[in-house]
């Protein structure tokens, strides 16, 4: 099946500046430059697991912005949708990168870039989309403007009436917005989204107004998740939700595991105990991770043990994307035997 499918993404396309060996950023007198973003990482993992992956963004026409589309091609990323700007600059983040008892710390100098400024109104996305069958996007493109929230809907509009398969992460981030601006937001996307990551944040309120996820542990129980996962497919009817669970140890030691609602069932994963090299992309590996095996159909459990796997193999590598270019690999990692040390 994953011959069939095309797969288009939408965000921004950032510059990651961070000292090399673990140093802090006052104290470093060299940064290693790379790229990276929520969406272009997941293009990325599935392009380099051989699946047809373009991306969709804005970059200022300079050679900066050149350099950074150059680097998604260079792993198999169609590119040719993106627009180049003469207006606004590339957003970037910074990246310290956290060890043993220190945890990593990211910075974000995102204001006034060519994605959050441009004016997507004028996109006629049913021509963008002609030909895709599969649309991701994520809430970190809402909180970035107006102009980007109106970015997401138009597209998500447009892939259903185009029958596209539409993939949501959440993917909160405090520094860019607010938790109830954040949640009164990307609820109303809701309805388009068929395979959603994450569950938060997101207004699910019984008859008294109260969220129903408020005080869900950060460990939750099966039988917690499987509460939460049956109220919000009872409300979107999501073909699947997925999640993943971290257990910080220390700043290089960590534990995943995920459940994921699939055909009117929750799953669980085994548990991951794994030292990390680099944890940023983490997430993005996990739905890049869970969206390839629902394309190639494997089964529910492999699919959610497949999309843990895929994390973890990432967090061994530096840089946003996750470069495994063979199932293989995963499959090798995602059949042993994983579990917390108690």
């Amino acid at each position: 099946m994953s011959q069939e499918i095309k797969f288009i993404t939408m965000g921004e396309l950032l510059v990651r500046l961070s000292p090399p060996n673990y140093e802090k950023i006052r104290t470093t007198d060299e940064f290693k430059v790379t790229y990276g973003g929520a969406e272009a990482n997941v293009a990325a993992s599935l392009s380099n697991l051989g699946i047809d992956s373009s991306y969709f963004t804005v970059v200022p026409d300079t050679s900066i912005g050149k350099a950074a589309i150059r680097y998604l091609r260079s792993n198999d990323v169609h590119c040719s949708p993106c627009i180049y700007s003469d207006e606004g600059r590339m957003g970037i983040y910074f990246l310290e990168e956290g060890f043993g008892v220190r945890s990593s710390k990211v910075t974000y100098d995102r204001k006034g870039s060519a994605f959050a400024e441009y004016d997507f109104s004028k996109l006629d996305f049913k021509k963008i989309l002609k030909g895709f069958n599969w649309l991701h996007t994520s809430g970190i493109t809402c909180a970035l403007s107006e102009n980007c929230r109106l970015l997401v809907m138009n597209a998500m509009k447009a892939a259903k009436e185009l029958g596209m398969t539409v993939s949501f992460d959440c993917n909160f981030r405090s520094a860019l917005w607010g938790w109830q601006e954040a949640r009164d937001c990307i609820t109303e996307y809701l309805p388009y989204v068929d395979i959603l990551f994450g569950i938060e944040p997101i207004n699910l309120r019984d008859e008294n107004g109260k969220d129903i996820k408020d005080g869900l542990s950060m460990n939750p129980s099966y039988k917690e998740q499987d509460r939460i996962f049956r109220e919000l497919h009872k409300r979107y009817n999501f073909k699947a939700i997925g999640r993943h669970v971290r257990y910080v140890h220390s700043g290089s030691e960590n534990s995943l595991k995920a459940f994921m609602w699939y055909d009117g069932e929750t799953y669980e994963s085994k548990t991951f105990r794994f030292n990390i090299l680099d944890r940023v992309g983490g997430g993005d590996a996990f739905a890049s991770g869970m969206i390839y095996a629902i394309m190639r159909q494997m089964k529910p459990d492999e699919i959610v043990n497949f999309a843990v796997a895929s994390s973890v193999l990432k967090h061994t590598m530096h840089g946003d994307f996750n470069i495994t270019d063979d199932e293989e690999s995963i499959r090798q990692l995602m059949n042993q035997q994983f579990e917390i040390r108690r």
